[in-house]
């Protein structure tokens, strides 16, 4: 078997005794104009929690045209992805930001085909895309959340204008 497509006997089976994790949802895209990239931020249900992921151009537009509802004329690589996902009778039953390392984040997606759950390893943006297009949650490590540099980010997040944000905020 591939190895980043790894089968799993249970959904239980991948979350016992590998810490906490919490539900986020995307709250928004903004553009990064000292990096030149697009920032995914990610809240948790009680909006106490953020974590902001920079991306591309090409990920944020598929990112953002799944929180628009938009279809374009032909299939993007994420729309594609769920198609064969469907026409195989998977299902996606979430994507999970796993780790944080030397400022790049790691995810998973966690899948289920028949009676066995599969993860497949991911960049963060193809996760959230997919996760996206298929309505399943998205999940945090409470280790990933702790792991980001929230002082970083405070500093960075007072230097931002209001003209910074994007459209796509929800």
């Amino acid at each position: 078997m591939l190895g980043y497509l790894t089968p799993i006997k249970t959904y239980a089976e991948t979350r016992c005794g590998l810490g906490m994790i919490t539900q986020m949802n995307v709250r928004g895209l903004l553009f990064d104009p000292y990096n030149n990239a697009y920032i995914v931020i990610l809240r948790d249900e009680r909006n106490v929690d953020m974590l902001p992921i920079w991306v591309g151009k090409s990920e944020a537009s598929a990112i953002s045209f799944a929180l628009e509802h938009i279809s374009p004329p032909r299939p993007m690589t994420h729309d594609l992805m769920k198609a064969i996902l469907d026409n195989a009778d998977a299902k996606v039953l979430s994507a999970e930001i796993t780790d944080l390392k030397d400022n790049t984040y790691f995810a998973k997606i966690h899948l289920w085909h028949g009676d066995s759950e599969y993860t497949v390893d991911s960049r963060p943006s193809d996760a959230i895309a997919l996760a996206l297009r298929a309505d399943a949650p998205i999940f945090t490590k409470e280790e990933v959340l702790r792991k980001q540099n929230s002082e970083e980010l405070e500093r960075w997040l007072e230097n931002l204008k209001p003209e910074d944000f994007g459209k796509f905020e929800t």
